[in-house]
């Protein structure tokens, strides 16, 4: 897959490692953990968005655009990052977010990304839970018409066909670092929202015929809903890189059994697996997405899903910039 072909701006720090969890496999017991460390792309802290970023980005510099719009909920790791890449880019970037926790909580709707968000100099602008926000977007997107701006609609999660292709690289990259180091990887996990990572993953494992099953871990949306929505993007991602078909619904398969309380709402489940990853590997995740789909990984191991020796890799979308607004959520001890 020849992804030259399609416009793309350079600035992730490609590639991200792939690393082995040693000290958690012992403790694990049965396959050999892995971790793709996509929370080290470099841009705003890193996160999976960057790499989709590459791509949209360089879409609207080719459409003259001069400024970005985009939305997602409170604590945003892709609003964070689009944030960011603007005002590298020196574009204007307007927020839009989505109140889909009512939390009053005042680390979590000001610290972590919100903070984040302004110091990027992103204005932001905060709607209701279930608001229509594609609508709200092309709302905005007309004012600034109007105004005589450029506006570019950046869909929330950076994921399209466009976005996609980030994920479509990243599944290329991983098979590239596991043939140079002569490991075969028997099963990929990530926590799957927005479904362009699950999707771009899909279709570069499928299109390159690798046979590399990818498990999403729902964080939002049952079963069903989260695979054919992954399913249609990775169709509409196929179509776009000339592959169509490439992807049967047989490869699209999430497993959302972790989510909890619903979006945003850390389970149980979810710190366990955050304390596990920090105190056995030094690893940080956050509480809304590679949290969940790190406690589903760490869950169906324990229930031998996974076969003895089977190489597993994670990977890792980032997010630890939304921990800090998440303190009330861990029983952390007080110091003297």
């Amino acid at each position: 897959m020849h992804l030259a072909r399609f416009p793309r701006l350079h600035f992730a720090h490609l590639p991200t490692p792939l690393e082995p969890m040693t000290q958690l496999s012992k403790l694990l017991g049965g396959p050999n953990l892995w971790i793709k460390r996509d929370d080290c792309t470099g841009l705003a802290g890193g996160g999976n968005k960057t790499r989709k970023l590459e791509f949209l980005m360089a879409d609207a510099v080719a459409q003259g655009a001069d400024t970005i719009i985009t939305q997602g909920a409170t604590q945003s790791n892709h609003a964070r990052q689009t944030a960011a890449i603007a005002a590298k880019l020196g574009l204007a970037c307007q927020i839009l977010l989505e109140d889909r926790t009512e939390a009053k909580d005042v680390d979590y709707n000001y610290n972590g990304n919100v903070m984040l968000d302004q110091l990027f100099g992103a204005p932001l602008k905060k709607f209701p839970g279930g608001t229509d926000m594609n609508a709200a977007m092309e709302e905005l997107a007309a004012e600034l018409r109007a105004d005589g701006k450029k506006p570019y609609i950046v869909p929330g999660g950076g994921s399209n066909a466009i976005g996609a292709l980030g994920y479509v690289h990243c599944a290329m990259e991983m098979l590239h670092q596991a043939d140079t180091a002569g490991m075969r990887i028997h099963h990929v996990v990530h926590a799957t929202g927005s479904a362009g990572t699950q999707a771009g993953l899909v279709t570069g494992f499928a299109g390159s015929n690798s046979q590399v099953p990818v498990l999403g871990v729902g964080v939002r949306a049952p079963q069903e809903l989260q695979e054919g929505n992954v399913f249609k993007l990775a169709q509409a991602t196929c179509e776009h890189m000339g592959i169509a078909g490439a992807v049967k619904r047989e490869d699209v398969v999430a497993n959302c059994n972790y989510i909890g309380k619903g979006y945003g709402f850390p389970a149980e489940s979810t710190i366990d697996a955050i304390e596990l990853l920090a105190r056995t590997e030094g690893i940080l995740l956050d509480p809304v997405y590679s949290g969940k789909g790190f406690a589903g990984l760490v869950d169906l191991v324990r229930q031998g899903h996974f076969k003895p020796g089977e190489n597993v890799v994670f990977v890792h979308t980032g997010g630890s910039q939304a921990l800090f607004g998440y303190r009330e959520a861990f029983n952390l001890p007080t110091y003297s």
